[in-house]
């Protein structure tokens, strides 16, 4: 890894790849085999940060909003908080872990080579994927699931099959966090240039006396302000490829010209290729919570479990406060510290709200951070948005609309989901780790009222699960869309009515893999990598 100020102002790669996340690391360690190849990640290196690869330190590196930290917030339209990834690695060095594949069925449907996606998921396995650790709080939700008949019973796998399965976790047994930037490992290290602090403004196109516009180059600035650009060698086969996730690649291709022509106007962008689907169909998985305060201490942990239920509702659960082991009074991936605040409805989520929580929270006694979380996230989603650029600068966020429950359908499975976990928490196995006294009804109550309290004040019964779920809705990261496969990219996710582009993330997913992506999202990397080389070489050349 070398930081980009110590780059040449001009470079010539084979590939070239924008994106250090959790698939372009895939991708280039891959393409290195076979080819020389640069990797530009704007952000910094996650080792030897202790608040993103110890455990106990969870949710630090989302809470940190300096211009340095990992995590970059933003706000949807919709007034849900949430983050995208500035670090090498991308998302798998600042999420909850867990690690799961895709469904058999969502690999057919996409028309990926099945024979290849397992082995890609092995390859990806072999580095950063463990068996958890058990403790008797997650336990107790995964029998309680089984008692609410999330059936059957499918034990420790990667696979996605309906039940309830205890999933990997990208957390050693000592819990330190093995991220993308792991998969480096496999890479030749003489095919493979990784600059950090590489910002990148725009893709360089050819356009003169060709029938479509060309990728040959990227305009990238270092930490300091300088501009270097890195063009593609000569041949045919030599392409840029981005991988900045579904806001960044979007927004780094309507910076350079290919997207709404009449918004890239607006932004005084010249022209490439008029796109309109560019930044569309862009969706959130919204995820609801309840909270149960347990009469017992808990475990701390974070997602192990799933219930993947046959209605399109997906339960998981975390549990503990930080503070157990860091001295912090935090409640983890539920925090208002990392914008996770559903407590007032999402257009309430101001600064001043957050501040207000905060602090509510600091002042709670330790007993209020005794318990854990029960989530239910729902597949797809079928509601979508939209991405718009807000300015020309690449560090800016974009505006983006998630529309979350604008379709009914996405309702009726979070009202469902909230159900399963009311029976989970009703279930014998999970009895002692609740309070006797206090209904399902009123823990809902206590979930969306501030602070969160062992007494709530009131309970309000008028109010129903469709209320709640709009109420309460957060983010659990897994926004996708913006570059879709069929409308933006095709299905060798190259940038459709331009060449030598591509992109390979999860900004061409119509909809979320599996429970969680990131393992699919990595697997992806590496996929595409074993293709492009594939199309590169014969296979005479590959056996050589």
């Amino acid at each position: 890894m070398l930081n980009a100020t110590s780059s040449p102002t001009i470079s010539y790669y084979d590939y070239i790849i924008v994106g250090g996340g959790t698939s372009g690391c895939a991708l280039a360690a891959t393409l290195s085999q076979n080819a020389s190849v640069l990797l530009l990640e704007r952000g910094g290196s996650p080792y030897g940060n202790p608040n993103i690869t110890s455990l106990d330190k969870f949710g630090a590196a989302l809470s940190d909003l300096s211009p340095t930290s990992p995590s970059q917030r933003f706000i949807s339209e919709d007034g849900v908080i949430n983050a995208r990834a500035r670090v090498l690695g991308g998302g798998s060095c600042l999420n909850a872990g867990f690690y799961t594949r895709a469904s058999s069925e969502y690999v057919r449907a996409v028309g990926w080579d099945s024979r290849l996606v397992n082995e890609s998921y092995q390859w990806v396995e072999q580095r950063v994927a463990f068996k958890p650790e058990m403790g008797p709080w997650q336990s107790a939700v995964r029998d309680g699931l089984l008692e609410a008949g999330v059936v059957p019973n499918n034990g420790f796998t990667y696979d996605h099959l309906h039940g309830t399965k205890v999933g990997g976790t990208i957390f050693d047994p000592n819990g330190n966090r093995h991220t993308a930037a792991d998969l480096l490992e496999y890479a030749n290290p003489g095919g493979l240039t990784v600059l950090l602090h590489a910002t990148v403004h725009r893709i360089l196109f050819a356009t003169k006396a060709r029938p479509k516009p060309v990728a040959h180059g990227v305009v990238y600035r270092d930490a300091s302000g300088a501009k270097h650009r890195a063009f593609l060698n000569r041949g045919l086969k030599n392409e840029i490829i981005i991988s900045s996730g579904a806001l960044g690649s979007p927004q780094l291709l309507m910076l350079s010209g290919v997207g709404p022509a009449q918004q890239l106007r607006a932004h005084n962008i010249t022209v490439v290729l008029d796109q309109p689907m560019v930044g569309q169909l862009m969706s959130d998985n919204p995820m609801n919570a309840v909270f149960v305060p347990s009469p017992l201490p808990v475990e701390v942990s974070l997602i192990q479990v799933v219930g993947i239920t046959q209605f399109g509702s997906y339960i998981e659960a975390a549990s503990g406060a930080n503070f157990a082991v860091s001295g912090q009074r935090d409640y983890g991936m539920f925090s208002p510290k990392i914008g996770q605040l559903s407590t007032v409805p999402p257009k309430q989520r101001t600064p001043e709200a957050l501040a207000k929580a905060i602090e509510q929270m600091n002042s709670l006694d330790e007993q209020a951070f005794q318990g854990g979380f029960i989530i239910e996230k729902i597949t797809g989603p079928i509601s979508t948005g939209h991405l718009e650029l807000r300015t020309n600068s690449p560090d800016d966020n974009p505006s983006v609309t998630f529309n979350y429950f604008k379709e009914p359908q996405d309702l009726q499975r979070c009202v469902e989901g909230i159900s399963t976990i009311e029976k989970v928490i009703e279930s014998r196995p999970f009895s002692k780790f609740r309070f006797d006294f206090m209904s399902v009804g009123q823990l809902l109550n206590l979930t969306a009222s501030a602070p969160v309290n062992l007494l709530p004040k009131h309970y309000n019964s008028s109010q129903s699960l469709d209320d709640f779920c709009k109420d309460t809705v957060m983010t659990i990261w897994h926004y996708h869309g913006g570059c879709q496969v069929g409308s933006v990219v095709d299905h060798d996710y190259k940038v459709i009515g331009v060449d030598a582009l591509r992109i390979i993330d999860g900004s061409t997913f119509n909809a979320s893999p599996g429970t969680n992506p990131q393992a699919t999202v990595m697997m992806l990397g590496r996929y595409m990598g074993v293709n492009i080389l594939r199309e590169r070489f014969t296979n005479e050349d590959l056996e050589n």
